[in-house]
C-alpha cells in the first residue's frame, strides 16, 4: 500500500514537469506553419470604433441564436444572428447604472443569464435574455481592474464566478510579485424569483514561484477536473497556469512553445464522459493568429488552426449546439478589434481529426 500511495502523489508531479518541459514538441515554428487554414463561415460587419472584445452565444427557448459582442469603446453590447452574422441590435449606453456600461470586456452566457466585466466601472453587471432585463451588480472593494471572467452552475443550483483583476498600480510594467495576491476574484450567487443573492467568496494568486500571475485577462474553469486555467499575457511567461477552484496553484502549466504572443481567449469542448478539448488563442495581428487545441483530460498538445480572415483576436466562443447550417455547433473568435467571425466545428473536428462528437 505505501508503495501505490507514493506513485499517485509522484504522478501529478510527472505530469507538471511534462507539460513545462516536454523538448520532443514541436518548435514554434512548426507550430505555426503545421496549422490548418479553415474558412470562415460569416463575418459580421465592422466598426472598429466599437472596439469589440469578446463573443458569447445565447441559444434561446424560441430557436433564437444570438451571437453576443462586447464594444468597449461603444459601451454597448452587440447583438447578431448566430447563424448568419446579421445584427439584431445594440443595447446599452455609457453610463454607471442598470443597462449602462463602462467599457464591457468579459462576458459569458449560462441559462438565459448574460454576465458582462465592466472594466472601469468595476463589476459584473447581469442581464436575463431575452430583454436585457436587468438582474443586479456584482462588486467587491478589490475589484480595480476586471477583464474576463469564467461562470458554471453547480448542482445545487448555485453560480460559480471567476474574473480577472488585471490592477497595475504603476500603468508600465506589471506591479511588483509580492502585490499580485488578488488577481482573481471568486464570487458564488444564487438567483431566484429574478432576485440576485451573491458574495464575495475568495481572493488569490500566488506571489512567489511559477504560479505568479502577471497580466491576466481571460480564464476559463472546468469544475470536472477541479481546473481554473488562468492565461498569464507578459510576453516573460505567455503560459496558461493552472490553479484548483479553491484557488491553489497545481504546479501544472501550459507551456509557451505554444504562443509566441500573448495567449488570449480560452474555450472548452467538453463531453458528458469527461473527454474534450481545450481551444486557446495564440493572438497575432497577422497570419500567426493561431487557435492552438488541446486535449481536455492530459492537456496534451493536438494541433492548431486558423481562419482565412480572423486576426488578431481577445475573447472566443463555442458553441456545442446544432443549430441551422452549424450541425455539429461553431466557433466564433473576435477579428481585429471591430467583427467576429464564424468557424463550423464539424469543418474544425474534421481538419484536426478530432474523434469526440459531443454535439448538443
Amino acid at each position: 500500500m505505501k508503495y501505490l500511495i507514493s506513485l499517485i502523489l509522484v504522478l501529478p508531479i510527472l505530469q507538471a514537469c511534462n507539460l513545462q518541459s516536454g523538448s520532443s514538441s514541436p518548435d514554434p515554428d512548426t507550430i505555426n506553419n503545421r496549422a490548418v487554414i479553415l474558412t470562415e463561415a460569416f463575418h459580421t460587419d465592422r466598426d472598429e470604433g466599437d472596439n469589440v472584445d469578446s463573443p458569447a452565444v445565447w441559444h434561446g427557448p424560441d430557436s433564437q441564436n444570438w451571437l453576443l459582442a462586447t464594444a468597449k469603446e461603444g459601451n454597448t453590447i452587440i447583438a447578431y444572428d448566430a447563424t448568419d452574422g446579421s445584427l439584431i441590435e445594440r443595447f446599452g449606453e455609457g453610463g454607471v447604472g442598470e443597462g449602462q456600461f463602462e467599457r464591457p470586456n468579459g462576458i459569458a452566457v449560462i441559462d438565459n443569464l448574460v454576465l458582462i466585466v465592466e472594466r472601469d466601472n468595476q463589476r459584473v453587471q447581469i442581464f436575463s435574455l431575452p430583454d436585457f432585463e436587468p438582474i443586479g451588480f456584482l462588486k467587491h472593494e478589490d475589484l480595480r481592474l476586471p477583464y474576463g471572467l469564467s461562470v458554471f452552475k453547480t448542482d445545487s443550483g448555485s453560480y460559480e464566478l471567476y474574473v480577472t483583476d488585471n490592477f497595475n498600480p504603476y500603468l508600465e510594467g506589471y506591479p511588483a510579485e509580492e502585490e499580485l495576491d488578488e488577481r482573481i476574484h471568486h464570487f458564488r450567487f444564487t438567483i431566484e424569483n429574478g432576485e440576485l443573492d451573491g458574495e464575495h467568496f475568495n481572493l488569490f494568486g500566488d506571489v512567489t514561484g511559477d504560479g505568479v500571475l502577471h497580466k491576466v485577462e481571460s480564464l476559463y474553469a472546468d469544475p470536472v477536473y477541479n481546473r481554473l486555467l488562468i492565461a498569464d499575457e507578459a510576453y516573460s511567461q505567455r503560459t496558461i497556469k493552472i490553479y484548483n477552484l479553491d484557488g491553489e496553484f497545481t504546479g501544472d502549466i501550459i507551456p509557451d512553445r505554444y504562443f509566441t504572443s500573448e495567449p488570449e481567449g480560452i474555450a472548452l469542448y467538453s463531453c458528458d464522459d469527461q473527454s474534450g478539448y481545450w481551444i486557446i488563442t495564440d493572438q497575432h495581428p497577422n497570419e500567426r493568429n493561431i487557435f492552438q487545441v488541446f486535449d481536455r483530460e492530459s492537456l496534451d498538445y493536438i494541433g492548431g488552426f486558423k481562419g482565412e480572415l480572423t486576426r488578431n483576436t481577445d475573447g472566443i466562443w463555442l458553441s456545442q449546439q446544432s443549430f441551422e447550417n452549424f450541425e455539429k455547433g461553431a466557433f466564433f473568435p473576435v477579428h481585429d478589434d471591430g467583427s467576429v467571425t464564424a468557424i463550423s466545428w464539424a469543418e474544425i473536428s474534421d481538419a484536426l481529426n478530432l474523434e469526440k462528437n459531443c454535439t448538443i
